[in-house]
């Protein structure tokens, strides 16, 4: 998937002048050599260790010389004219710190890849189900955004991480990812900061790519449930302190972790998988 990745990369945007950087977090695949052998030009780090997600993303970044930086998961491929239209709305939008893509599984269905930010209210929806009774209501489907058709360009909170393209400005201002944050909830931090400090982020159906989803997470999948659970609550302990939000902090922790037991034995399941 990397090596098909790279390859739509060059094939449809070597008109704007790329400079493509992979960091690669000690697979034992032959991910690293096979980069090397088949793209020179790519700027390679190949990691003794895995550092992590959000390292290995600062890693890329602190290397990184454009004002424009894509994030770009390996599971994706980008189809013809895609980059060159993000770069132009972010041109056109001096204002966005950020921008998302619309994404789609590789059988063409729409994949849901923007959320409101995880506001203790917010996610007491989720917990209580009012997000799925009441899907189209702006209030209740806050944090998944169940009410958006994913057809017209609009400011949103944050979008998925696999296609996320940064202002460097922006990275400058207000630092790169937030490495507590190993896996999951570093962009929806990053998100955060970035339109705490003025600049807007925006999702646009303009720029559409094939994303696989999970291909480096499905290998390890029950650590992720955890690690998910753990993420979000790393997220409260840092942006939600107050005691005005313990109670609510309080009953999302109790409730996040069944949760995630319950989504990690459902991924260990003989037979559960696709259902």
């Amino acid at each position: 998937m990397l090596l098909a990745a790279l390859a739509s990369i060059f094939e449809t945007a070597s008109d704007i002048g790329l400079e493509v950087i992979v960091v690669d977090n000690n697979s034992q695949d032959g991910s690293a050599e096979a980069v090397a052998n088949r793209f020179p030009q790519v700027i390679l780090q190949a990691n003794r260790q895995n550092t992590g997600y959000a390292a290995g993303n600062n890693q890329a970044l602190s290397l990184a010389h454009s004002p424009l930086v894509l994030l770009l998961n390996p599971d994706v491929l980008i189809p013809e004219g895609a980059l060159q239209t993000a770069v132009k709305f972010m041109a056109d939008h001096p204002d966005a710190g950020a921008m998302g893509a619309k994404q789609l599984y590789p059988d063409g269905r729409l994949q849901r890849s923007v959320r409101g930010f995880p506001t203790p209210i917010a996610v007491t929806w989720e917990l209580l189900g009012l997000s799925r009774l009441f899907s189209s209501s702006k209030v209740f489907g806050a944090y998944r955004m169940t009410w958006f058709n994913y057809d017209s360009v609009i400011e949103v909170d944050q979008p998925m991480g696999t296609f996320l393209m940064l202002r460097k400005a922006v990275i400058e201002q207000v630092g790169m990812l937030d490495e507590q944050f190993t896996i999951f909830f570093n962009e929806v931090d990053w998100c955060l900061r970035c339109k705490r400090a003025g600049w807007r982020i925006f999702f646009s159906p303009d720029v559409t790519l094939t994303h696989y989803g999970g291909a480096s997470t499905s290998q390890v999948g029950p650590a992720m449930a955890w690690e998910s659970r753990r993420g979000l609550l790393q997220f409260y302990a840092k942006h939600y302190r107050a005691p005005l939000y313990l109670p609510l902090r309080l009953i999302i922790a109790g409730a996040s972790w069944p949760h995630a037991w319950l989504q990690a034995r459902r991924q260990v399941a003989p037979g559960v998988a696709g259902k």
